[in-house]
């Protein structure tokens, strides 16, 4: 302490910056260091007097609550000392030698003076202790050495206007955050913008615009380098070596990319673009860059809407990243999976802003998913005319062909609906439950015994086959583009593209409640049954007959064909009471089903089903009867919301009768 016989003890990980310091920094509420306070300390060695300062940056906690400032060789020392207006002493060459500025030690490697002052503090009195310490060091990737900050000569460039301008258009909705909560870091980033440094020491990239004359030293910044030097007429100028920072660069693309700076077709037509697509970490970095720039250079946003995904993370949910090596090469997974699956994969359960996680077992789903498009395609085209050249669809449709034209009517509407929203994840995953299930699963298997059996109804199939396969592919081309245009050139094989035809909207034309209401109690009806058949371990090979007991026989009598394709009946017969004992039964909400199954199943397991149902029903109808008389629920939920549970009941409670009826049918029998 100047004037004193105390001292301060401060301690340090970098002995060696010491020749650096220009002030001694304690937290004004620290108790134990209140008698520095406007007081002067010399720094050690080098004799050089540096005044006290007093900031809540220093932790009192943390060490003595000493903290030696530093400001050309530290991020944080350097904001004190511009707070605080202190001196800097850069006592580094770029090489890591200490240079003349330091005073002592000039030309020694950095580590070889950490070695040395040790030794010097300690023969001069002036060191209390050394201790080992686990400090966390950046290191350089290229050369594996360790960091070191330094104060540079950089370029700036003024941000308050351009983050102004920046910041109008998105606080006034022009531009459109999804999701909408990263609006808000947008604008606490452009509210509390620093000046940009926009130089870099690289040798690639934009050259710095700035040029030195080589005889006084002159700055001039320029478009083309000055023919000589505007202040002493040298002709001999030298450009800047640093290169503009990549950030800067890359927030020119928007209109960079259409032959900026002049005015092509290209900038005329695009500019401003629509959506851009980023990640949430670089919404400052690139996003805030590029709406800079294209307000400044073309007084216009660059785009209107901005989506924001989440990062791609491992099985884990970590960052992938070169030290942790943990990282995929996609050109292997695409070797292996497709460029398809892999791609798909990505799309599957995304949600905006949200990270997901890399599971290869969820590329290997996709890849399955591409080879039932493929085999369903073979299948179609295996089974059309050599002259086939349907482009529409037949007048005279089945019920089954209304009932899977319907779905999809449905799905466009949905799928435009949750593009729109970029709700990509629940899009795709619409679009494969249509596929698989829908379409592949059903669908097709619907129309095999068609085509076996020709005429009419083989020709109807096959044009309704066609037409929702190509709708398909269109729907599904944005998210599995390869293998979409390979199946549509050979399906089409007209010369055209399927990047450029119409996405599939919604046709109010092709809406058929009816026969979609009624096809779906036929499909109910066959899973009833097979799950039946299953729970007995009775394979599909056996065929029994089968009894439909129905108030709606109207509905079953147009599902014959398919109960006993799909539900393994070798006879259907609709009634509204069946007499037959001994029966296995299936119950939905619309009908009953029986199947004399005698021989081949044990009652006593078939009412314990049956018991397991009633359980199961019971649980429906408790959870619904109690909901409905909740008076809060009936007080504030709405009426069409209330009038929904209703119906749910009464349908939970006619399943209910139907299965005690089984149940009192099958213990008369025993």
């Amino acid at each position: 302490i100047e004037g004193e016989d105390g001292y301060a003890v401060v301690a340090t990980t970098r002995p060696e910056t010491i020749m650096g310091d220009t002030a001694m920094c304690i937290n004004p509420n620290d108790p134990k260091n209140q008698h520095l306070k406007g007081k002067k300390v010399i720094v050690p060695l080098v004799g050089r007097v540096i005044p006290v300062i007093e900031d809540d940056y220093v932790d009192i906690e943390f060490g003595t609550g000493c903290l030696k400032v530093t400001p050309a060789h530290d991020v944080n020392d350097y904001m004190l000392g511009e707070k605080y207006n202190l001196p800097s002493i850069d006592i580094f060459n770029d090489n890591g030698t200490i240079s003349e500025a330091a005073g002592m030690y000039i030309g020694m490697d950095r580590f070889d003076v950490r070695k040395q002052i040790e030794k010097d503090l300690e023969a001069a009195g002036l060191l209390e202790k050394t201790e080992a310490y686990t400090n966390k060091v950046g290191y350089s990737e290229r050369t594996n050495v360790v960091i070191e900050p330094k104060l540079s000569m950089q370029w700036f460039l003024k941000m308050e206007h351009l983050a102004q301008i920046a910041l109008e258009p998105v606080m006034k909705d022009d531009i459109k955050f999804y999701p909408a909560k990263y609006k808000n870091t947008y604008r606490h980033w452009m509210e509390n913008i620093k000046d940009w440094c926009i130089s870099r020491q690289l040798w690639w990239g934009h050259r710095i615009p700035a040029y030195y004359c080589d005889e006084c030293g002159e700055v001039v910044v320029a478009r083309e380098m000055p023919e000589k030097c505007p202040k002493c007429g040298c002709t001999h100028m030298t450009q800047d070596e640093d290169t503009l920072d990549t950030w800067f660069s890359s927030a020119l693309w928007p209109f960079s990319t259409l032959g900026w700076p002049d005015k092509t077709e290209e900038l005329e037509y695009f500019y401003p673009t629509n959506t851009l697509v980023t990640g949430y970490d670089i919404i400052p970095f690139w996003v805030s860059r590029m709406i800079v720039a294209g307000m400044e250079n073309m007084k216009q946003k660059p785009f209107d809407t901005v989506l924001i995904h989440g990062l791609v993370r491992d099985s884990q949910g970590r960052k992938m990243s070169k030290s942790l090596g943990n990282g995929i090469d996609p050109l292997v997974i695409i070797d292996q999976y497709g460029a398809d699956a892999l791609r798909f994969m990505l799309a599957t359960g995304n949600a905006p802003g949200n990270d997901m996680r890399f599971i290869e077992d969820k590329v290997k789903s996709s890849r399955n998913f591409a080879n039932k498009i493929w085999n369903a395609a073979r299948f179609i085209m295996m089974n059309l005319p050599d002259d086939f050249k349907a482009d529409k669809l037949p007048e005279n449709l089945n019920v089954e062909d209304k009932w899977v034209i319907s779905k999809f009517n449905t799905l466009a509407k949905e799928v435009n609906d949750n593009l729109d929203k970029f709700e990509l994840g629940v899009a795709v995953s619409k679009l494969y439950d249509f596929i698989w299930d829908i379409y592949c699963d059903w669908y097709i298997e619907l129309t095999k015994p068609r085509i076996a059996a020709g005429g009419e109804t083989e020709a109807t199939a096959q044009a309704v086959l066609v037409w929702v396969m190509k709708g398909m592919l269109k729907m599904l081309h944005p998210f599995m583009p390869y293998i979409t245009e390979e199946i549509w050139q050979a399906l089409v094989n007209d010369g055209t593209a399927i990047m450029v035809q119409d996405y599939p909207v919604y046709d109010e034309k092709l809406e058929f409640a009816d026969e979609e209401a009624t096809f779906e109690k036929i499909i109910a009806g066959i899973k009833s049954i097979r799950n039946c058949r299953g729970e007995m371990n009775v394979p599909p090979s056996v065929k029994a007959k089968l009894y439909i007991e129905t108030a709606q026989p109207e509905v079953f009598s147009q599902g014959v064909m398919f109960f006993e394709r799909l539900a393994s009946a070798s006879e259907v017969i609709i009634t509204d009471k069946c007499e037959e004992k001994d029966c296995a039964a299936a119950v939905t909400d619309s009908a009953r089903f029986f199947i004399p199954l005698a021989d081949i199943i044990d009652v006593d397991k078939e009412l314990a089903r049956l018991d397991k149902d009633r359980k199961n029903a019971q649980k429906d109808i408790d959870f619904l009867s109690k909901k409905l008389s909740n008076q809060g629920f009936l007080a504030k939920a709405p009426a069409q919301l209330i009038e929904a549970e209703k119906a749910k009941l009464a349908k939970a409670e006619e399943k209910m009768s139907k299965i005690m009826e089984s149940i009192s049918a099958l213990e008369a029998r025993k």
